[in-house]
C-alpha cells in the first residue's frame, strides 16, 4: 500500500512580529489548526483615546470548526490579554500550566462572559493531543513562575516555540529551563525553530533572578530606618517572593497595593506558587499602625501609569499613602519602549517630595526575563532545526536573531523573518512563504472593540492637534433666508475671549457662505451648504493662524 502523501504546514503570526506585545501564532496543518498565546499590545502614540491593542482574528473566525485549542506558554498580557475578547468571537478549549491559567480565571471574571471558557490545566512535560498535532509543554525560566515552551510534534516534524525564556542557572524555584529535552529533541531533529528574540540585540547572558535579591538585601540592610516602597511588574512571583522573604528577615510587615499586584499575589499563594509566613501581610489600611521602618509596601506602577497606585503616591493622590523625607522607593523594574517620559515623570515627582529612589540605572534591582545572544545560540544549538524563525520583537530584533541563526551554521535560505499574516508554508519540498492571511490590529476603547478604525484615529488626532470649530446656523431653503446665527463655538483652537475679532470674522465669512449658497441655483443642497462653510472657513482660519481646526457645521433647515 502506498504511503499517504504528508501535507502541508502553514505558521501564521497573527501577532507579535514587527513589533512588541499582541503574541499570536497560528499552526495549520490539513483540517487542525492551533494556536500558540492570544496577547494584546499597547497603544501608539499616534492612537489617541485607544486602550489596547489585540490581534485582527478574522482568519480564525473564517476556520473556528477546524480550531484544536489555544495553548499558551505563560501568564503575561502580552501573550494571555487578548483572550476575553477573542473568546467572544471563538470559543476552543485553553491549554495552560496553572498560574497561567489562574490568572486568566481573575482575567475572565472581571470580563462576565455570557458562558464558562473550557480550561485545562497542564504541567511541564505533558503532552496533548489535539488533532493531528500534539503539544509537549516543556519547562522554561522566564520573569513569571510556569512559563513553557511548546515542542508541537506535526507529520512533517517537530516545530519548537520558545516563548519567552532565558537561561537561569540559579532560578528562585530551583527549576532549571528543561535544557536535556530541548536536546533530546533536537537529536531527534527539529523541523523549524520558532525562537524569541527581544534580546537578540545584546550580548552575554542574562543575569539571574537572585542578583536582584542580593541587591534588595544590601538595600534593606543599609537603610534600616526608612520605610521601603517597591515598584514591580505583579506577574512577577519569584521578585515578590524574594522582596517577602527579605521583609521577613528585616522584621517588616508587608502591605501590597494595586489590583493586578493583589489579584496575581492572591493567586499565587492559593496555588502554591508563594509562600508567607503567617501573620506577615497586612492590610493596607493598617499602615498607620506601624513605624516607618517596620513596612515594606509592595505596588504597581513601574511603568509610570496614571492612575496606578505608585503615580497616586507621587502626586499624593493615594487614600492610604503618603511619601516624603522618610521613603525609599526602588523601581524594580525597566521602562517598557515608549513608558520613558512617564517613568521619569514620577521619579522626578517622588525626588520633589524628599523620596529617596532607586531605579535599575543606579543598582541592580531589575534583570530581563529575556534570553539574551549567548542563551539564544545554545537554544539553536540544542535544537539543530533545518528551518529557522525569529520571533517576538520589532524588525530589528528579528534581524539580530537572524544574524545569530547564521553565525550558529543554520543555512540563510532556511532562515525566515515573517511578518504579521504572513504564510510560512512547509512541505516535504521545502519551505516558502506563499501568500497572505486577514491581520493586523484591532482597537478597544473601553467596552468598543474594532469600532475605532482609521478614520476615527485620524479625527482625535485633528482634534488633538489643532482643536475643533462648531458653526451653527438655522435656514429656510425655501425662503433662501438665513434665520439665526451663524453661532461659532471654538474648542480647542484659540480662547474665545482672547480672539473676538478673529471669532466675528469667522461668523461674518460664515454667514456669507451660507447666504451665497441660498441666492445660487433652484435648488440649494443642505450638504453643499455645509462643504460651502468649510472650505470657506478652513481657508480663512489657516491663513489667518497656520492652524488648521476641524470645522464642524451644523446647519438645520427649518
Amino acid at each position: 500500500m502506498p504511503k499517504k502523501e504528508k501535507g502541508k504546514l502553514n505558521i501564521i503570526p497573527l501577532g507579535g512580529l514587527n513589533e512588541i506585545g499582541k503574541n499570536m501564532t497560528v499552526l495549520e496543518y490539513g483540517e487542525d489548526i492551533i494556536i500558540i498565546d492570544c496577547g494584546l499590545g499597547f497603544p501608539d502614540e499616534d492612537m489617541p483615546g485607544v486602550d489596547l491593542v489585540i490581534p485582527d482574528i478574522s482568519y480564525l473566525e473564517a476556520n473556528k470548526d477546524k480550531i484544536r485549542g489555544i495553548v499558551l506558554t505563560h501568564g503575561h498580557e502580552d501573550h494571555i490579554g487578548a483572550i476575553p475578547y477573542v473568546l467572544r468571537q471563538i470559543n476552543p478549549k485553553i491549554y495552560g500550566t496553572k498560574l497561567t491559567l489562574g490568572i486568566i480565571k481573575n482575567k475572565l471574571e472581571e470580563h462576565e462572559l455570557p458562558f464558562t471558557p473550557e480550561l485545562i490545566c497542564v504541567e511541564a512535560g505533558q503532552t496533548v493531543r489535539l488533532g493531528e498535532l500534539s503539544v509537549e509543554f516543556i519547562h522554561a525560566n522566564h520573569s513569571i513562575a510556569d512559563a513553557c515552551s511548546l515542542a508541537i510534534a506535526t507529520p512533517l516534524g517537530i516545530v519548537i516555540h520558545t516563548g519567552d525564556f532565558k537561561l537561569d542557572v540559579s532560578p528562585i524555584d530551583g527549576d532549571m529551563m528543561d535544557i536535556t529535552r530541548l536536546g533530546e529533541l533536537g537529536k531527534k531533529g527539529v523541523l523549524l525553530l520558532m525562537c524569541e528574540s527581544t534580546n537578540a540585540e545584546r550580548a552575554g547572558y542574562t543575569p539571574s533572578e537572585k542578583n536582584v535579591g542580593r541587591s534588595l538585601e544590601y538595600i534593606f540592610t543599609a537603610n534600616p530606618e526608612k520605610r521601603i516602597v517597591i515598584a514591580t511588574f505583579s506577574s512577577n512571583v519569584h521578585r515578590v517572593q524574594q522582596i517577602i522573604d527579605i521583609s521577613a528577615r528585616h522584621g517588616r510587615k508587608v502591605a501590597i497595593t494595586g489590583r493586578s499586584m493583589l489579584n496575581i499575589v492572591g493567586a499565587a499563594v492559593e496555588l502554591g506558587y508563594m509562600t508567607v509566613p503567617e501573620g506577615l501581610l497586612i492590610d493596607i489600611n493598617e499602615i498607620k499602625r506601624y513605624k516607618p521602618e517596620q513596612i515594606t509596601l509592595i505596588t504597581t506602577g513601574t511603568q509610570g501609569e496614571p492612575m496606578s497606585a505608585l503615580y497616586r503616591m507621587a502626586f499624593s493622590d493615594h487614600a492610604q499613602v503618603s511619601l516624603g523625607h522618610n521613603d525609599l522607593v526602588i523601581l524594580s523594574a525597566s521602562a517598557i519602549p515608549g513608558n520613558e517620559k512617564l517613568v521619569s515623570r514620577v521619579i522626578n515627582e517622588l525626588s520633589k517630595n524628599g523620596v529617596s529612589v532607586l531605579h535599575d540605572a543606579v543598582v541592580e534591582v531589575h534583570v530581563s526575563g529575556h534570553a539574551c545572544q549567548e542563551e539564544i545560540k545554545l537554544m539553536q544549538a540544542l535544537t539543530k532545526p533545518k528551518y529557522y524563525m525569529p520571533i517576538h520583537g520589532e524588525y530589528r530584533h528579528l534581524a539580530a536573531n537572524r544574524e545569530l541563526a547564521i553565525d550558529m551554521g543554520i543555512e540563510a535560505k532556511n532562515v525566515f523573518i515573517s511578518d504579521v499574516g504572513k504564510i510560512l508554508e512547509i512541505d516535504s519540498k521545502g519551505a516558502r512563504f506563499a501568500g497572505t492571511v486577514p491581520a493586523g490590529k484591532i482597537l478597544v476603547d473601553g467596552y468598543g472593540v474594532g469600532d475605532v478604525g482609521n478614520i476615527v484615529l485620524r479625527d482625535r488626532r485633528h482634534l488633538s492637534q489643532d482643536g475643533l470649530i462648531v458653526v451653527v446656523a438655522s435656514v429656510d431653503t425655501d425662503a433662501r433666508l438665513l434665520l439665526s446665527g451663524p453661532d461659532i463655538v471654538s474648542r480647542g483652537f484659540v480662547y474665545v475671549r482672547e480672539s473676538e475679532e478673529l471669532m466675528e470674522e469667522t461668523r461674518q465669512i460664515a454667514a456669507d457662505a451660507i447666504n451665497d449658497c441660498l441666492m445660487r441655483g433652484e435648488h440649494v443642497d443642505r450638504m453643499e451648504l455645509k462643504t460651502r462653510v468649510r472650505d470657506d472657513l478652513s481657508k480663512y482660519l489657516y491663513a489667518k493662524t497656520k492652524r488648521k481646526p476641524m470645522v464642524l457645521p451644523v446647519i438645520m433647515n427649518i
